[in-house]
């Protein structure tokens, strides 16, 4: 059988070659490691390490154990400040790392614009639809009594969405401004 290994978003899906979605296979082609660091890599707020083995399917321990050497590494970053010590990566990281896949990647940067285009008008129907301005406005209104439980389920649904979009757009933004910073380089060739 032949995999595809495809991106939807930032997540990695295993195909097979009739192009159904094997992903309990891919699970089972991936560590313990390999799936905490791809959680991490899809954190959006500080996580506590029962949280990132849980969503990665992994024992505590062994998932500490990766979570410190990702701190040490300068990948994560560990906040002891709370009642529960949490994780999260450095997200200037994540950002630069994600507007260099955009520009590697086959769009065009006319193509990124109207990705771009299209998700601040998402965001613009969002407010109009919802009366609102943020994210947090529209979880707000999840206090409307007059609501049932699928339309606040929804509101919430669209808060995250439109978090994420917002972190988009600042990316997708950012790779559009810096196209030729971010443009692949070649090595340069050793003098004789």
């Amino acid at each position: 059988m032949t995999l595809t290994y495809i991106k939807i978003g930032s997540e990695r899906c295993c195909m097979t070659e009739d192009g159904s979605n094997s992903e309990g296979l891919m699970e089972r082609q991936t560590t313990g490691e390999d799936r905490v660091r791809m959680t991490v890599r899809q954190l959006s707020e500080p996580q506590t390490a029962n949280w990132i083995a849980s969503e990665a399917g992994w024992s505590h321990e062994p998932t500490k154990r990766v979570l410190e050497r990702l701190v040490d590494d300068g990948i994560l970053h560990r906040d002891d400040s709370g009642t529960h010590t949490t994780y999260y990566p450095d997200y200037r990281r994540q950002a630069m790392q994600e507007a260099m896949r955009l520009r590697d990647s086959e769009h065009t940067v006319e193509e990124l614009t109207d990705r771009l285009a299209d998700m601040k008008t998402q965001i613009r129907d969002w407010e109009d639809e919802f009366g609102v301005e943020s994210p947090n406005q529209l979880r707000g209104t999840l206090a409307d009594d007059a609501l049932d439980a699928d339309e606040e389920d929804r509101r919430r649904e669209t808060a995250r969405e439109w978090e994420h979009l917002q972190r988009r757009i600042q990316i997708v933004g950012f790779t559009i401004r810096e196209w030729d910073f971010l443009a692949p380089t070649e090595p340069a060739e050793a003098s004789s």
